[in-house]
C-alpha cells in the first residue's frame, strides 16, 4: 500500500504536492480516491480527517474535498443487488 487507510493510493497527498494543479484535475483525483476506498469505509469521516491533515486554504483540492464532504457519496453495489433494478 502506497498510502494509508484514509488515502490508500496517496492520491490526496500527491495532489497537494502538485504545483499549479487545477480544480478539474483535483476533481478527477477525488473521484479516483473515492473509488479506491475500501468497502464499508465512511467517506465523510475520511474526508474530515484528510481535510484536517492536508486542508490548505485556497488549494483546489481543499475545495473539492469540502464540496465532496457536503454531498453523499454513492456506495458501490455489486453482484445480484446491482442487477435487480
Amino acid at each position: 500500500m502506497k498510502g494509508d487507510a484514509l488515502d490508500p493510493k496517496a492520491l490526496i497527498a500527491e495532489a497537494y504536492r502538485i504545483e499549479g494543479i487545477s480544480l478539474e484535475e483535483c476533481r478527477t483525483i477525488f473521484l479516483d480516491w473515492a473509488l479506491s476506498l475500501p468497502e464499508g469505509a465512511d467517506p465523510r469521516a475520511a474526508l474530515d480527517r484528510l481535510l484536517a491533515r492536508h486542508g490548505t486554504p485556497g488549494h483546489p483540492m481543499t475545495q473539492v474535498m469540502t464540496e465532496g464532504r457536503a454531498v453523499a457519496l454513492p456506495r458501490r453495489r455489486g453482484g445480484r443487488a446491482a442487477r435487480r433494478s
